[in-house]
């Protein structure tokens, strides 16, 4: 059976940025994030509000690559960055006085991926 990965144009955008911002900063965190976002669609990160809520710490960045859902509850104010939210996920994380960022914008914003964490 033939590999699959991605076919969304902006996906394809943001790995190819995000290696290059790899190489040129020697930080293995963009690396990582491509690969996982090179893979096919029924293998990309799927995370819940909740299980953020369980393993962020206050003040956190926390990087999904692929969707966060809004099942669960959101007790801290923390910055989320993934590929997509869903309308009841950036509802959840605003409310709780956090912020819905895409990958692309903490890429310009924290180029060297200090104190950033992966979860999925």
């Amino acid at each position: 059976m033939k590999k699959t990965g991605p076919t969304n144009e902006n996906m394809k955008q943001l790995i190819q940025e995000l290696k290059k911002e790899s190489i040129s900063q020697k930080a293995n965190i963009w690396k990582r994030i491509a690969q996982d976002l090179s893979k096919s669609s029924r293998q990309r990160r799927v995370v819940n509000v909740s299980k953020i809520n369980r393993c962020a710490k206050k003040d956190e960045t926390i990087v999904v690559p692929g969707k966060v859902l809004g099942s669960g509850d959101l007790n801290q104010g923390i910055t989320v960055a993934a590929f997509s939210f869903s309308d009841s996920a950036k509802k959840i994380i605003t409310d709780a006085k956090g912020k819905c960022i895409t990958i692309q914008e903490l890429l310009k914003t924290n180029p060297k991926g200090k104190n950033v964490r992966i979860l999925g």
